[in-house]
């Protein structure tokens, strides 16, 4: 595809908009991540449908506005999305609402959760970023880098997440489990990556170098 960055002046705003969608996908994600689902016989979570959406955004920032910038929203998502996803998976733990009181006890369960969400986003991430900005300078083919840059990044995300999150958990089930439903997350997020959302990368990326070079249709008189 035909290289263009967006216009500096634009930058700022789609830097804040990337770091509401992180925020808003990672928490989502770190609240379905505690709804397990069984898929032909095996363990994994909703969680694994919702995440690749973050793959999708990075990708695309990587390749619009740079390597930086799409750094910049990673380091601005993270704390952010700590902090919610803890207040968010306190107050609807195990999918039911147990209302504004339970924030006045701490839950080790949902912090350890939330804590390996932090890190588990910034390392994957950040190879993300890294991988598919290489790939991109050197391949003119547009889906490799982003297909290359998925299968590391969340394969680092999701060992992360899991071991931190549930490696000896209270929880006797993901302990018991965790490996398992790591593996089957991993496999699915990596299948939705590859049929769905590299494909959506490549439209995305097409309408957004079309608007770009258009540029937004005169205001009526």
């Amino acid at each position: 595809m035909t290289s263009m960055m967006a216009p500096p002046s634009r930058v700022p705003f789609y830097l804040s908009v990337l770091v509401a969608f992180h925020i808003t996908i990672v928490i989502a994600s770190n609240y379905l991540v505690q709804l397990p689902i069984d898929l032909f016989g095996f363990h994994s979570t909703w969680g694994a449908f919702s995440f690749p959406f973050i793959f999708l955004a990075t990708d695309l920032t990587v390749r619009l506005i740079g390597k930086a910038s799409a750094r910049r929203v990673i380091t601005r998502a993270m704390l952010p999305a700590l902090v919610a996803s803890y207040v968010v998976g306190v107050l609807f733990q195990e999918g039911g609402f147990h209302g504004w009181a339970a924030l006045g006890d701490f839950n080790t369960f949902v912090f350890r959760i939330a804590v390996a969400s932090f890190a588990a986003y910034a390392l994957g991430q950040l190879l993300d970023i890294q991988v598919f900005d290489r790939i991109r300078q050197r391949s003119a083919r547009w889906w490799l880098a982003p297909s290359v840059s998925m299968v590391f990044g969340q394969a680092l995300d999701t060992v992360a997440f899991f071991s931190v999150a549930f490696w000896r958990s209270s929880d006797p089930f993901m302990a018991a489990n965790w490996v398992e439903i790591a593996t089957v997350d991993y496999v699915i997020k990596l299948v939705v990556s590859l049929l769905l959302f590299v494909p959506a990368y490549g439209v995305a990326l097409a309408a957004i170098v079309r608007y770009m070079r258009v540029g937004p249709a005169p205001a009526a008189a």
